[in-house]
């Protein structure tokens, strides 16, 4: 279910009847891209991978590029389940056992409305109470100048030397942390910091995107680092608030803030240090 949401992933997690499992799954979850970080994959895949091939061959390798990032994702996710099982969250495993119902007619009707009541207002007013604010913020941010540059601008100076050792920019990791409401608005972010813009920008041809990056210094590592990241980076603001509210725990929700941020930082650091040392 993480896939769709990784908000509704730990949601879904209710089933297991286990504690410690569910915890684990709660934990794991957000190393699988959720539907909001797919076209923002696809978008930098096509660019930067995509570009090196025509034709057929383009649409290929990039869709092929994206694949392989969510094979990483589960096979992070399963690498770090017996982790975490090995030592912050130790016990027997649990059987599992599913029990076949009855067969009954499906009620359509009050699937329809116990799926909206009980799933999608939930999700969307966790959501709505967290990204208000921000958006808020980011205008703040964007429009609000000291000495003629934007306080969005000194942030982006100020994370800077880090990010590069990512790979990375310090506009692009601003993004990431000012796109924690939802993983949709990350690209549009970028594109206002690079344009000096006073709004989210959001375009849709993919050219024009391109050469907006290019001019601003992306290069294929950077791409390949934009990837890694946006596949490991921490959850949403309303899969955080999810979690809380599930675990009952801010020790767990923290957990669940750093282990994913924490990979994608090092796998990061990692690549670009193996394409410095080559190239």
């Amino acid at each position: 279910m993480g896939f769709g949401c990784n908000a509704a992933g730990v949601i879904g997690t209710r089933i297991i009847d286990s504690k410690r499992e569910r915890i684990l799954a709660i934990i794991t979850n957000a190393f699988v891209p959720c539907n909001g970080r797919f076209p923002f994959l696809i978008t930098v895949s096509t660019i930067f991978i995509g570009c090196y091939f025509t034709g057929l061959l383009a649409s290929i390798f990039s869709t092929l590029a994206v694949v392989l990032v969510i094979l990483l994702g589960i096979l992070l996710t399963l690498w770090m389940s017996k982790l975490i099982s090995a030592t912050l969250l130790k016990g027997t495993p649990s059987s599992f056992i599913l029990e076949l119902p009855p067969y009954r007619k499906p009620q359509i009707g009050k699937i329809i409305v116990r799926s909206i009541f009980d799933r999608t207002l939930f999700v969307l007013g966790r959501a709505a109470s967290v990204a208000a604010p921000i958006g808020i913020v980011i205008w703040l941010f964007a429009n609000v100048s000291i000495g003629g540059s934007s306080v969005l601008t000194y942030i982006a100076n100020f994370l800077d030397p880090f990010a590069k050792l990512m790979g990375l920019d310090g506009y692009i990791l601003t993004a990431f942390i000012l796109g924690i409401p939802a993983n949709e608005i990350v690209l549009p972010i970028i594109l206002m910091c690079y344009m000096s813009a006073s709004s989210l920008i959001d375009l849709n041809d993919t050219m024009a995107i391109s050469n907006i990056l290019i001019a601003n210094g992306w290069t294929f590592i950077t791409g390949l680092n934009v990837m890694l990241f946006t596949l490991l980076h921490f959850p949403c603001s309303t899969t955080l608030i999810s979690i809380y509210k599930e675990t009952k725990s801010i020790k767990w929700t923290i957990v669940s803030f750093l282990l994913p941020t924490m990979c994608g930082i090092i796998i990061c650091l990692f690549t670009n240090g193996i394409w410095n040392l080559i190239f």
